[in-house]
This record gives structure tokens, C-alpha cells and sequence, in this order.
């Protein structure tokens, strides 16, 4: 092993508190579909599911531990995806 790598060990408490995170956000997911929010509905779901998706990018893909570069290229598939979300809701809202 060379030295530049470097070993990272992730508690078993940290995957227990995510993984708990995980599922209340899964559950407020499914209670904002009953409650009925307009056009925030598809807001929340979508926050709600971006919000979950970076936590298993950071703890479960250990993207925390990784590269500063591996940093950038998902910070700018995020920026790319954000500007596809508004220009999405954009057309959504004035249909």
C-alpha cells in the first residue's frame, strides 16, 4: 500500500444514525404525498430526495474520504442537475 492512501473506518454508530436518517426521510416522503401541497407537493419530494441522496453519497459511497477531485465532478453533475430541476418546475408552472 503506498502512502498516499490511507486508510478510513466509519463507525458502525455513523452507518446506524444514517441509516436511521434514511428512513425518517422515507417516511416524511411518503406523509407529504397524503397531505396535499399544490405545487410544493412535487417541491418536497424532490428536496426530500435529493436530501437523502447526498447522504448516501457522503457516507455510504464514502465521497467524504475521496479525492478532492471526485468533489468537484459530483458538485458539478449537482449544479447541472439543479439547472435541469428549474428549468423543469419553470415549464411546470407556467403551463
Amino acid at each position: 500500500m503506498s502512502q498516499d492512501e490511507h486508510k478510513h473506518v466509519v463507525s458502525y454508530k455513523t452507518y446506524t444514525i444514517i441509516l436511521i436518517n434514511l428512513l425518517i426521510l422515507t417516511a416524511i416522503s411518503v406523509a407529504v404525498t397524503e397531505i396535499e401541497l399544490g405545487p410544493l407537493t412535487v417541491f418536497m419530494a424532490v428536496f426530500l430526495a435529493s436530501v437523502k441522496s447526498a447522504l448516501v453519497l457522503i457516507y455510504f459511497m464514502h465521497l467524504k474520504f475521496d479525492n478532492a477531485m471526485y468533489k468537484i465532478m459530483v458538485g458539478l453533475v449537482l449544479v447541472v442537475f439543479v439547472i435541469v430541476m428549474v428549468i423543469t418546475f419553470l415549464d411546470y408552472n407556467f403551463r
